[in-house]
């Protein structure tokens, strides 16, 4: 660690009342759809605290169900805000410390390139197999899915062609794999730093679907650790918001 490296960590540290001595392991139970920004901040956390962080990916209404079972996470990122408002209600969370990380982003997606139409018309074209989306019963991207098709008028004809993964990150790979043409999938899954990284797609317009609020909270067996509250301090920081933007999510 280089000498100003090691200042900042210090600094940082002191910041949030936390001793680079007592460092700590964290549990993180993260929405599929935020999966590679949470590493990435992770990694950026784990350089100024001193404290690890290990991830668990998953669908937000799967882990509800876990925590309610006794799953000993930390901290959740949820994919809503329903859920954690759920648990602090319930008091399976700490009050008071909920918030919005992120507003999540909708993407009609193919991996081939001039498949998918700026206006999303393939959707009325039908010509394709099958459409991949998430379960709406647990995954709000699934729910989001749902609502725009709803509200263009393509849901019914269009329900023989959907294949459901249980969450975003098997939606994702049914499309990424070709078991599904096209599919919705969160924006963060294939965008980064401005631009998609691969294929074609429609960034579904916010008005055909509910917001994506995105909360984050303190769970109850992360009540007592120091790396937990930090986490959620830095993930309030310029530079985890960086991170955020960087992955089409809206602040």
């Amino acid at each position: 660690m280089t000498l100003n490296l090691f200042k900042t960590s210090l600094l940082f540290a002191a910041l949030l009342g936390v001793s680079l001595a007592q460092t700590a392991e964290l549990k993180l139970a993260v929405a599929s759809n935020f999966v590679q920004p949470a590493k990435d901040i992770a990694a950026e956390f784990e350089k100024v605290s001193g404290h690890t962080v290990s991830i668990t990916p998953g669908a937000t209404g799967k882990f509800y169900a876990q925590i309610v079972n006794g799953a000993p996470f930390d901290v959740l990122l949820a994919a809503d805000d329903e859920i954690p408002a759920k648990l602090e209600k319930e008091a399976r969370a700490v009050t008071g410390t909920r918030f919005t990380y992120a507003i999540g982003r909708l993407v009609l997606w193919s991996p081939k390139a001039d498949f998918v139409d700026d206006g999303g018309q393939v959707l009325k074209s039908g010509k394709f197999a099958y459409l991949a989306m998430a379960n709406p019963k647990v995954a709000p991207y699934g729910l989001a899915a749902v609502q725009a098709m709803q509200k263009m008028g393509v849901l019914s004809a269009l329900e023989p062609k959907v294949v459901q993964g249980e969450n975003i990150a098997q939606t994702y790979q049914f499309v990424v794999t070709g078991n599904a043409q096209l599919g919705f999938v969160a924006l963060s899954q294939v965008f980064q730093n401005g631009k998609l990284k691969s294929g074609s797609g429609w960034i579904v317009p916010e008005n055909l679907y509910d917001a994506i609020r995105q909360d984050a909270i303190l769970l109850n067996a992360g009540k007592a650790s120091p790396a937990a509250a930090a986490l959620l301090e830095y993930l309030k920081s310029e530079k985890a918001k960086k991170i955020i933007a960087s992955y089409g999510y809206q602040l």
